[in-house]
């Protein structure tokens, strides 16, 4: 999702200086600023988002849609599973050197997040959106390709669905409530230096518990690349219909932590007095003890 460094200062504009001699990035900040590197970041996205995709497919092909799914009776076992093998691959992309070129989002909600805080270039959102979404497709096409008809067959190139017994409205409340969540964790911890470096642990172990909770209930997706890929792919009503659900609710997620974190970032911050006005005051308390009052 992303890696390291810090929601911008309040003099922060939310778009990115010019130049760049290609240092490594920051969370939403691509390693430089010329064309190159920002098509290069992009291309850096395409493959980070293919490759994680890819990985989820093969993980669901192997653990839920294989004879290897016996000796994990049981649909939590299984997720748990699935959860534990995608977050060490989200782990790796995060701090992959493509991860810190282009700041390894590997998620739309995660890059208009970014934007809305300042830490990412607006000109950017699009070919990140794109990159990740094509990725989507081209990582689920390649598993298709290396593991077979199974793919399609048996398990719908791992689209998700929600359980019947839950309305339209509760699915996007709770998708959108847990994409908030892994994303309040990750602007907090970019708002300090010191906490950057638990990008990479953190944001996969807050990815694969939502997965665990909420895969037998709404998918566990917070992220439209997870699911878009994979829907077309399947090509289905089922998943078709529920589609726009899994796109939209990570992006309206994405905005309350975000709006959050850039009024913080942006607040005044107000100085104590000093010098001569701090002197007065004291004089002042000195004057009112002197005189009887409770000090």
């Amino acid at each position: 999702m992303l890696t390291s460094t810090r929601v911008p200062a309040p003099r922060a504009t939310g778009t990115a200086s010019g130049g760049g001699t290609g240092r490594a990035g920051a969370a939403g900040r691509p390693a430089a600023q010329g064309g190159t590197t920002a098509r290069a970041a992009a291309a850096a996205e395409f493959a980070l988002t293919g490759g994680l995709l890819f990985a989820l497919v093969t993980t669901v092909r192997w653990v839920m849609a294989s004879p290897l799914s016996r000796a994990l009776p049981g649909p939590h076992l299984q997720l748990t599973a699935v959860a534990l093998i995608v977050g060490a691959a989200l782990a790796w992309a995060l701090s992959s050197p493509w991860g810190r070129l282009s700041g390894g989002h590997l998620n739309p909600a995660v890059t208009l997040a970014l934007w809305l805080t300042g830490a990412f270039p607006g000109r950017r959102v699009l070919p990140y959106v794109a990159a990740q979404l094509t990725g989507s497709l081209a990582g689920t096409g390649l598993a298709r390709l290396v593991w077979g008809p199974v793919v399609d067959a048996r398990m719908a190139y791992a689209a998700v669905q929600p359980t019947p017994a839950w309305s339209t409205a509760a699915v996007f409340t709770v998708e959108a409530a847990a994409t908030a969540a892994i994303l309040a964790v990750a602007l907090l911890l970019m708002s300090r230096p010191a906490w950057t470096r638990w990008i990479p642990l953190a944001l996969p172990a807050a990815t694969a518990l939502v997965i665990v909770t909420l895969g037998t209930l709404t998918g566990g997706s917070a992220n439209p690349a997870r699911q878009f890929g994979p829907a077309l792919w399947a090509h289905q009503p089922v998943y078709w219909s529920h589609l726009w659900i899994y796109l939209v609710a990570p992006l309206a997620g994405a905005v309350l932590p975000a709006l959050v974190s850039r009024y913080r970032a942006h607040r005044p911050r107000h100085s104590p007095p000093s010098g001569p006005a701090r002197s007065r005051g004291k004089r002042s308390e000195t004057e009112r003890c002197a005189a009887g009052s409770t000090c």
